[in-house]
């Protein structure tokens, strides 16, 4: 894991010098703002999905819970967005909670379903008489949510700098908090109830403490996030929750990332974010290159590109592609060697 640190630290060393460069393109500076902020997202989903084994599909449930926590205490009750968007994440780590709680007896593909169900049922609420009492906004979403601001300093729409270096706080601070669980005995724990549940148990590693602080700790991270996303965009509307682009993104940045990694699925974001964004040239055809890209980088890198490229076995993209050739040069030479490019005795 110690490469993944390293990279991950060479990545904040990178961003935090890119406004230098690139502060006045609006469009990169938005990219990557997003692309931080759906990092922390696609990092605490993998911290669920990859580490601990539980296939959760409710994650957006819990950024909208943040995005809309934060929204609301800010606009009705006034309190600052720097205090708002902390009591938003705690609250979506109650829920996290609750649900890891419901989630207790089920196994496989009922947790997922579940998971799933609770973000399907969240939009009605949003939209109905008790969310509307709430202050979510109903149908018409919320608008004019306050700005984040230091001292006498309101964050701005066309100055993007602030609103950056804001979201790399969030992302170092969200992702070194994922680092750190995964590194603990938590974070054995939950790869050893992932692995050999009976045998996990049997040293002790209590199941129901683990699997509440798993979606505890997701939940509020990913809530966090949400949070952030509310005040940067400044409206909120329940599209966040309709629709599969922004939870089928979320899923194929831990893929092509490499899940159960640290920094995977981060680094994944990254790469679909922008991926995604180049494409729009493409229109009606977008999807179907998308999927198309989707479909080369899961066959060239099986285990994500940090578990892909790092691997030492023959799964890696240049192992694989390389031993067609490896096979004709040994032909070459007189079969001085076998099928995978080594010496026969």
């Amino acid at each position: 894991m110690r490469r993944e640190l390293g990279l991950f630290l060479a990545a904040v060393v990178v961003l935090a010098l890119l406004p230098l460069a690139i502060g006045g393109n609006l469009i990169v500076m938005q990219l990557l703002i997003l692309c931080m902020i759906y990092a922390v997202v696609a990092q605490a989903w993998d911290l669920v999905m990859g580490v601990a084994g539980l296939f959760t599909f409710g994650q957006i449930a819990f950024m909208a819970i943040g995005a809309y926590g934060s929204a609301i205490i800010s606009m009705r009750l006034g309190l600052s967005p720097w205090l708002a968007m902390p009591v938003a994440a705690c609250i979506s780590a109650v829920v996290g909670a609750v649900v890891g709680l419901i989630c207790l007896r089920l196994r496989g593909d009922y947790v997922a379903l579940l998971t799933f169900a609770i973000q399907l049922l969240l939009a009605p609420f949003i939209i109905s008489d008790w969310g509307k009492a709430l202050g979510t906004g109903g149908t018409k979403g919320l608008v004019g949510i306050p700005r984040l601001s230091v001292g006498g300093y309101r964050f701005q729409s066309l100055e993007l700098r602030p609103w950056f270096y804001a979201a790399l706080g969030l992302f170092v601070v969200g992702l070194l908090v994922i680092y750190l669980a995964m590194r603990s005995n938590w974070g054995r724990a939950f790869v050893a109830l992932r692995d050999s549940p009976r045998f996990a148990k049997g040293l002790g590693v209590n199941e129901f403490k683990y699997k509440l602080l798993v979606f505890a700790l997701s939940a509020l991270l990913t809530g966090l996030a949400g949070a952030f996303y509310v005040h940067y965009t400044g409206v909120l509307s329940v599209k966040l929750l309709n629709g599969l682009d922004l939870f089928l993104l979320l899923l194929i940045m831990q893929v092509v990332g490499g899940m159960g990694r640290f920094f995977g699925a981060a680094l994944g974001a990254f790469i679909i974010t922008f991926v995604n964004d180049w494409l729009r040239f493409a229109e009606s055809y977008r999807p179907m290159v998308f999927g198309a890209a989707i479909i080369l980088l899961v066959i060239l890198f099986p285990q994500g590109i940090l578990g892909s490229i790092w691997s030492k076995g023959p799964s890696g993209p240049f192992q694989r592609l390389g031993a067609p050739v490896r096979r004709r040069l040994a032909a070459a030479v007189g079969g001085k060697g076998d099928a995978t490019g080594s010496e026969k005795p």
